[in-house]
């Protein structure tokens, strides 16, 4: 299968390679298949629309900021990031993570009680 995407042109990948968000993101409730692209040299992952590539998503492991948040078993979680030209603008959605199995190629995206987590929590410190 290929795709045309905005982040990094044309790309190809197997149907197995989608994973399943059976209720959408937040949001983007319609879009259920999605890519994760991960490129070597970055700190993000890109969670890219199937349906509407030019929706993508960059997302940092949510394990490499905070060791203690909320885990589902089988589930990685990970933040969407709201990028910016200045870095220390960039922030990351603790509140409403997104959870994914790689291993069954499934995700969904759920909003937190916990209000010791926050919607624009910046991503790097002065």
């Amino acid at each position: 299968m290929k795709i045309t995407t905005h982040q990094f042109g044309e790309i190809e990948f197997q149907k197995e390679h989608i994973v399943k968000f059976t209720s959408g993101l937040i949001g983007f409730e319609t879009l259920q298949n999605y890519v994760l692209i991960k490129t070597e040299d970055e700190l993000f992952y890109w969670l890219n629309s199937v349906e509407k590539p030019e929706i993508c998503f960059p997302m940092v492991g949510i394990r490499v900021i905070d060791e203690s948040f909320p885990m589902e078993k089988n589930y990685e979680a990970f933040g969407i990031v709201t990028l910016n030209k200045d870095p220390l603008k960039i922030t990351i959605n603790l509140k409403s993570p997104v959870y994914l199995n790689q291993d069954d190629k499934i995700g969904y995206q759920t909003i937190l009680s916990n209000s010791n987590y926050s919607m624009n929590y910046n991503l790097f410190k002065p």
